[in-house]
């Protein structure tokens, strides 16, 4: 129940359902920071979900990769929608992270989806952590090592436990919102 099935991990063979979460190396955008996309992660219990763009750039509004996002910050069958039905922070539940193919000098913030720049903390401060290009200086390229479809790109989900639990094309909208309606329960709304 908490692994989807091996249909399309053609498009991450790098990510095989079912074991652990490999880390390769990323750049941050906002920063340019060089670090291991695993690395990230922290043990808090969440849900991770990794995009690995196709080849798009990021403010290409019609790509897989944005009309993904787009689908996870917009509609009813969003799993993130849903973890905030009852006006709870969908970021509780889902760790949203995006790596583009492009080169971390071809990327810029003000070009990322909104998603992809949430707030966060009592203050509402942008959180920039959550957008990565290849790192081509480390000599490994993620698409690559990982063996990512370039042309299709693909969503990875992780369980809390960092064990890969399916991958996805990034149209597959509701394949992902099926997975998470057998494991998620709806969200409750808060008693007034």
């Amino acid at each position: 129940m908490l692994t989807g099935p091996d249909t399309h991990q053609h498009l991450a063979t790098g990510f095989p359902i079912g074991e652990r979460f490999h880390s390769a190396p990323v750049r941050r955008i906002a920063d340019g920071r060089p670090l291991g996309l695993g690395h990230v992660a922290r043990a808090d219990g969440r849900w991770r979900l990794y995009l690995l763009a196709d080849a798009a750039r990021p403010e290409d509004a019609g790509s897989p990769a944005s009309v993904l996002l787009d689908f996870l910050a917009t509609s009813p069958d969003s799993p993130l929608l849903r973890a905030a039905a009852n006006g709870s922070d969908p970021a509780a539940v889902f760790d949203m992270r995006a790596v583009y193919q492009q080169g971390n000098r071809d990327v810029s913030v003000d070009q990322l989806h909104p998603l992809l720049l949430p707030t966060a903390g009592r203050l509402g401060l942008v959180d920039y952590e959550k957008a990565f290009t290849v790192d081509p200086a480390s000599g490994e390229d993620l698409f690559d090592v990982r063996g990512i479809d370039r042309a299709r790109g693909a969503l990875v989900v992780v369980r809390p436990d960092q064990y890969v639990a399916h991958v996805l094309p990034l149209d597959a909208h509701g394949e992902l919102a099926g997975f998470f309606e057998q494991i998620l329960r709806p969200a409750v709304p808060a008693a007034v």
